[in-house]
């Protein structure tokens, strides 16, 4: 049964359409403006949206929603309808990315032929895409640093099993790409991938979002029974209601559950990969996550580095997310300046992947449709100044030194970094410090570090 969201300001159409689509055997799901409509997504991905151009009292028209979800949601197929005088911005409308469009008043019948078509051709484009092995939200693993290599390994290790994994880190570490990389590696790359915002599903909402429920003999599946076979990834499970937790722990244990209306047991086979950027041993001092929940998921821990263990990655990860945006988005594919590149590995990167990917993005919108990104378009960000590290812990450190100390204890800071920063290459490392060769062989010797590192 597909499931269908109906966004219209117009209470009388949006109940007409749902009673047309809960008739012809689709589930139908209502908003009245943006803010429910983003809501409804959140909670679960639409398998199609029918989308009015005007909205009253929305604080985003047909037009925005539109472009969020074509940038957030690119697999959801979107028909606009939209009066008489609306026709050219309907048409506008199918070059940014809707399926079509049908004019108010509609004919039920041409609906549901543009509705039937549209998710045919959903159905076959999600095909295609994943013999393609090209989906937008790609499990790509990019890196070459130490950090990166050792969660690959794991991520290896454990995509061959069906084991559950609980991913940890920080916000934008790349967390959802790890678990897509488990599942595509994994005996279940045939199956389904099934994300779950965990904060999104209330207690009033789960039963019916997670379980599925049957209607007059009609039957609406849940999340639970579209991951069947295949993955089901919990995001944030920290923020899971702690009703939900005690319902999902008895999916975990039994491996089945009855729909909402329901009187059959439905079995399911499910690999369940979790996440969160919270400490899960002190949510369970605050009884604010069950412990029986946490030993059920929590049998392969996982921790995803954040960027500033990752400094070696920068520039692949800039690479990668210019080449993407020029793919996805049409953006200038620039390169970058060597001086741009140095400033990007010192920022300290609060955000993680995901900011420096925004970043880019931002630059690129922004910036020259040509010629290398320079140092002076990166963001005037205190956030991201280099120079607004913790400053006062290395100020009293180094208060206490000598002035002789101090700039030893620099040089050594600076250089190890340095040839940290480029993998141990003394050549290239002397190039960027503006040394001879020989000159930083002595200087290492001098330091007392020569011996500590490997030579290129």
């Amino acid at each position: 049964m597909s499931d269908i969201l109906v966004i219209d300001d117009e209470q009388d159409i949006r109940e007409l359409v749902a009673d047309i689509l809960q008739d012809e055997g689709y589930s139908a799901r209502l908003a009245r403006n943006s803010q429910t409509a983003f809501e409804e997504i959140n909670r679960a991905e639409p398998d199609l949206i029918i989308l009015d151009i005007w909205l009253k009292d929305s604080e985003f028209d047909g037009i925005d929603i539109l472009k969020r979800t074509k940038r957030d949601n690119p697999n959801v197929p979107v028909v606009i309808i939209s009066g008489h005088g609306n026709v050219e911005i309907a048409v506008a409308a199918v070059k940014q990315g809707a399926y079509d469009f049908i004019e108010k008043p509609f004919n039920i019948d041409q609906l549901l032929v543009v509705i039937e078509r549209a998710l045919e051709a959903s159905r076959l484009r999600r095909e295609n895409l994943s013999l393609k092995g090209s989906d937008p939200k790609s499990c790509e693993m990019v890196g070459q640093s130490h950090s990166f290599k050792a969660l690959k390994s794991q991520l290896d290790k454990v995509a061959k099993t069906n084991g559950r994994v609980m991913l940890t880190g920080p916000a934008g570490t790349g967390k959802e790409i790890a678990a897509r990389y488990i599942h595509a590696h994994s005996p279940r790359a045939d199956g389904p991938f099934v994300s779950v915002v965990s904060a999104s599903i209330g207690p009033e909402q789960m039963e019916t979002v997670l379980f599925g429920r049957e209607v007059d003999g009609k039957v609406q599946p849940g999340l639970l029974e579209k991951a069947h076979e295949g993955v089901l990834f919990f995001d944030e499970v920290a923020d899971m209601p702690l009703e939900t937790q005690s319902r999902i722990l008895r999916v975990l244990v039994d491996q089945s559950f009855t729909r909402v209306g329901g009187q059959n047991t439905v079995r399911v086979d499910i690999r369940f990969i979790s996440a969160t950027t919270k400490d899960l041993q002190a949510e369970i001092a605050a009884k604010r996550f069950r412990i029986e929940l946490y030993h059920r998921l929590n049998v392969v821990p996982l921790a995803v580095p954040p960027l500033s263990e990752r400094q070696d990655d920068i520039p692949v990860l800039a690479e990668h997310f210019i080449e993407q945006l020029n793919l996805t988005q049409g953006l200038s594919k620039r390169g970058l300046a060597a001086e741009t590149l140095s400033q990007l590995q010192m920022m300290p990167w609060p955000g993680n992947i995901r900011q420096l990917r925004n970043t880019l993005e931002r630059i690129l919108i922004l910036g020259p449709d040509n010629g290398a990104i320079l140092p002076e378009e990166l963001p005037q960000d205190p956030a991201l100044d280099p120079k607004s590290g913790d400053r006062s812990k290395l100020s009293s450190a180094m208060m206490l030194l000598s002035l002789r100390e101090a700039r030893v204890a620099f040089e050594i800071d600076y250089l190890l970094a340095q040839i940290d920063r480029f993998n141990g290459n003394i050549s290239q490392t002397a190039k960027f410090v503006g040394m001879e060769r020989s000159a930083l062989h002595r200087k290492l010797k001098t330091l007392g570090i020569a011996g500590s590192i490997g030579t290129d």
